[in-house]
C-alpha cells in the first residue's frame, strides 16, 4: 500500500496535465477556426502554425498524460481493487468514460482543422471547451464527496453548473458581437 500514494500523486499530476491540453487544444481550435475570417496571407501563416502548435500539445504532451492518467488509476485500482465495489468508484469510471471520449473527439476535431473539413463554428467549440469543465468539475466532486451526497442533488448540482456555464458563453458571444472583441 506505500506505493500506492506515489500512485495516486502522479495520476493528480498528469490528469492535470491531461485537462490542462485539453482546455489548450480547444482553445486553439477555437482560434483556428477563427483565423479562416483573416486575410489569405493572415489566414495561411495563422492557420500553418495552429496546426503546428495543436499537433504538437496534443503529441507530446495531451496525449501522453492522458495515457499516464489511465496507466496510475489502472495501477491504483490493481493495489486497491476494494475500489472496484464501490458505488462512487463506478461512478466516477463513467465519467472518465466520458472524458476519454471527449479526448478522441477532440484528436478528430484537430484533425478535421488540419484537412480544412472542420465546419464547426467558433461559438460551438467555445460550447465543446466547456464539456472538459463539466466533466472535471463532476468527476472531482465524486472523487471527493464519495458516497456523502446523494447522486439526485449531485446530479441536479452538476446539470445547473452545466447551464450556467453553458449560459455565460452564450452571454460572452452576444458581448463579443457588441464589442466587436
Amino acid at each position: 500500500m506505500e506505493y500506492y500514494r506515489y500512485i495516486l500523486s502522479v495520476h493528480i499530476i498528469f490528469m492535470v496535465s491531461w485537462m490542462a491540453g485539453l482546455f489548450y487544444s480547444v482553445r486553439l481550435f477555437i482560434y483556428h477556426v477563427e483565423a479562416e475570417d483573416k486575410p489569405e496571407i493572415e489566414r495561411n501563416i495563422l492557420q500553418r502554425e495552429y496546426e503546428r502548435i495543436e499537433a504538437k500539445l496534443w503529441h507530446i504532451i495531451t496525449t501522453p498524460a492522458m495515457t499516464l492518467t489511465v496507466i496510475a488509476g489502472v495501477s491504483m485500482v490493481y493495489l486497491n481493487p476494494v475500489l472496484l465495489q464501490t458505488s462512487w468508484f463506478h461512478v466516477k469510471l463513467g465519467f472518465v468514460a466520458l472524458l476519454l471520449i471527449y479526448h478522441f473527439l477532440c484528436q478528430n476535431i484537430m484533425y478535421q482543422l488540419k484537412l480544412g473539413k472542420c465546419k464547426t463554428s467558433s461559438f460551438k467549440l467555445r460550447l465543446w471547451n466547456e464539456v472538459a469543465t463539466i466533466l472535471l468539475v463532476a468527476i472531482v466532486f465524486t472523487v471527493v464527496l464519495k458516497s456523502a451526497v446523494n447522486w439526485v442533488y449531485g446530479l441536479v448540482g452538476l446539470i445547473i453548473f452545466a447551464v450556467v456555464i453553458m449560459l455565460a458563453v452564450k452571454w460572452y458571444k452576444h458581448y463579443r458581437k457588441k464589442h466587436d472583441c
